[in-house]
């Protein structure tokens, strides 16, 4: 049973929802803004759950039938949108599983709840089509967009939501959290808070998965090593990172903290808040032959990098360009 209180570091919004139910002040239609893996869809399925509990009290209760029928997927009033081709939200998606019942009042209680995950994958007739429900809803229907980027909304139907977005978990939050739930020592804590930059479901991945050691080990290795290594060395290197289950971007994340712990050492020479202390040596030698520019220069061409992925760009070329860059040679 999930309940608000299992919602973590995102007292924002838990507050919000609550007065949202206890006033009855509730919108026909929110967008909900979070990096994948955040949490916003079990946010969004705790507020539905609230919305559509029949319990006294707190809500949701988790005892009521309704309740009961929201943890076993089976609500008749609550509805996950689901899409056949990947990367696309049709028109026809949203014309069958949106617009043909809409006018049904609900089955029981209320609301009827539409929930819209990957919305920014709707194409623009799609969205066209969800945006004329959204302009004369029947007073019963709320729906509930979740997506990575409102922007990628027409701003007309960004205009008829109440928006909302998820925060950075805190550190010290997210820490506790995973200490207290995986019974984990707190330098593992750390290196999970510090890759997940916050983000709640994909530290709890990296504590689960127990390739990301192995991941975060040959990363590391590469970056100490790459100094060393010649052309097919590299190429080696980077079709060793495609076998991996991760997202390319988690890859990268591990060079950008490798490379602010370089940063912070040579701004601060202290090893307290390294993420890689047990690395200090290496560390400190990359910090004193690397000017700040170089340090720069290699930050910005990640960046760089991720935007070109998260693009499509060529994976290959992509990180070829950037170990050009870190090895000295870009």
């Amino acid at each position: 049973m999930a309940r608000f209180e299992d919602i973590i570091g995102q007292d924002h919004l838990t507050e919000y929802f609550k007065k949202a139910i206890a006033t009855g002040e509730v919108a026909h239609a929110y967008i909900i803004e979070g990096e994948m893996r955040s949490g916003k869809e079990f946010i969004a399925r705790v507020f539905s759950e609230a919305l559509l509990c029949e319990g006294e009290g707190e809500k949701p209760c988790g005892k009521c039938q309704s309740c009961l029928q929201m943890e076993n997927n089976a609500h008749p009033d609550f509805y996950n949108i689901v899409h056949d081709k990947p990367g696309l939200i049709s028109v026809d998606d949203v014309r069958d599983q949106v617009v043909k019942d809409i006018n049904t009042k609900p089955f029981k209680g209320k609301y009827k709840i539409y929930l819209i995950n990957e919305a920014e994958i709707m194409n623009e007739v799609a969205q066209n089509t969800l945006l004329k429900t959204l302009e004369e809803p029947p007073e019963y229907v709320v729906i509930i967009l979740l997506t990575t980027s409102k922007e990628k909304l027409l701003p007309t139907i960004q205009s008829r939501c109440v928006k909302l977005s998820l925060k950075p978990v805190e550190k010290k939050i997210l820490k506790k959290y995973l200490m207290k739930e995986f019974k984990i020592p707190d330098y593992k804590a750390d290196i999970a808070v510090s890759f997940s930059q916050g983000n709640f479901g994909k530290a709890k991945m990296l504590i689960m998965n127990e390739d990301f050691d192995k991941m975060k080990t040959e990363a590391v290795s590469l970056l100490k090593h790459i100094g060393e290594m010649d052309a097919p060395d590299i190429m080696e290197a980077i079709n060793k990172i495609k076998e991996y289950k991760y997202d390319e971007i988690d890859y990268l994340d591990i060079f950008s903290v490798w490379y602010r712990d370089v940063l912070l050492f040579k701004a601060t020479n202290d090893v307290n808040d390294l993420v890689f202390k047990q690395e200090i040596q290496y560390i400190k030698s990359v910090a004193k032959k690397t000017s700040y520019e170089k340090i720069d220069d290699i930050v910005k061409a990640l960046e760089k990098t991720k935007t070109r992925l998260k693009a499509k760009a060529n994976f290959e070329t992509c990180m070829t360009l950037l170990l050009e860059v870190i090895k000295g040679t870009g």
